[in-house]
């Protein structure tokens, strides 16, 4: 049988569902920074994942995919299900990526009791939450005015999250290295492994990308044997793996006119989009330096000459399953 599971000093004990807030720090006002948490547990033992969302505060597409999931009252029939819809509070009251000291959160882990507001929280939440967990999710989106194909980004290297990353069934998978300070990077050395989904854009709820992630989700859930396994007609996607990906950035600056959108395949050679001046004026055109698909771009039509615009990942000759792959995952999805 499993044991009590102590989350902020309180125990959550075998079979029990419970929503917990873990107080963090208090700010200036008298109000108490806490990060919310929804927990089920199974009374029969089994792997413990997390599912956290808004790291970086204005990335809200996970807050939704979580909240679904809570709603959907997932029947955990093994092990425990931890679901945190918002670890920076502060950022999402504040729309921003960035706590108040202007910390990125994602470069603080793994923390400390006596540091900074960013340190805090990076460190509550190692310690009450990765620290019981043998696999975790992470929620993200694009920037301001950048939107991400949905994808996975991991440590592929790794027999085991490569399993995971492949359960999660979408087209794209991206082979990330660790970045220093990262929850990733910090809750790898803790032995959790841990898949980043990356779909949409900061500040904005994007149907697609929420309905890929909710799905995502219980399907890692389902392979981890912490949902029943279900029968399904549905076709499986087949993952492809990028382990190269470029910016193509403005060779100049003014008002963008695009030829493509996310998802596209683009050859090398092709031109991407033009920049003109406010009189109408061809100023430069943007090229495609190979041949790829467009797994990121940016959406504003301005820029500034050296701003990133279109994030293309290079898949060799698998290019033209890829491509057919998104058109499968576009069509999946109810609008």
């Amino acid at each position: 049988m499993p044991t009590a599971m102590t989350i902020a000093g309180i125990d959550i004990e075998p079979g029990e569902k419970r929503q917990l807030n873990i107080p963090v720090a208090r700010l200036y006002t008298d109000t108490e920074l806490s990060i919310p948490v929804h927990i089920q547990r199974s009374l029969r033992a089994g792997p413990t994942i997390f599912v956290s969302a808004a790291i970086h505060g204005d990335e809200i597409n996970g807050i939704e995919i979580i909240r679904r999931l809570i709603q959907a009252n997932l029947n955990v029939i093994r092990g425990t299900l931890i679901l945190v819809p918002m670890v920076n509070v502060y950022g999402v009251l504040n729309q921003s990526r960035y706590l108040p000291d202007r910390r990125d959160l994602n470069r603080c882990f793994p923390g400390s009791v006596k540091g900074s507001l960013a340190a805090r929280l990076a460190y509550n939440f190692m310690q009450n939450i990765v620290k019981h967990c043998d696999y975790g999710i992470d929620l993200h989106t694009g920037a301001i005015h950048r939107s991400n194909l949905p994808q996975i980004r991991a440590d592929l290297s790794d027999d085991v999250t490569l399993k995971l990353a492949e359960a999660f069934d979408v087209p794209v998978l991206i082979n990330s290295v660790l970045r220093d300070g990262s929850l990733r990077e910090c809750a790898t050395s803790n032995d959790t492994r841990i898949l980043l989904y990356e779909a949409g854009e900061a500040l904005r709820f994007d149907e697609l990308s929420i309905q890929v992630g909710f799905k995502g989700v219980q399907k890692v859930l389902r392979s981890l044997g912490i949902l029943a396994k279900r029968r399904s007609g549905q076709r499986k996607t087949a993952p492809f793996v990028a382990n190269k990906s470029e910016w193509i950035r403005a060779t100049g600056s003014g008002f963008v006119r695009e030829f493509v959108k996310l998802g596209d395949q683009v050859e090398r050679g092709q031109v991407l989009a033009e920049i003109n001046s406010s009189l109408g004026h061809l100023i430069k055109t943007v090229i495609s330096t190979r041949s790829g698909i467009i797994i990121g771009k940016q959406n504003i039509p301005l820029v500034q000459e050296g701003d990133a615009m279109f994030h293309i990942g290079y898949f060799g000759k698998d290019e033209d399953d890829v491509a057919e792959q998104i058109e499968i995952m576009n069509e999946s999805v109810i609008l």
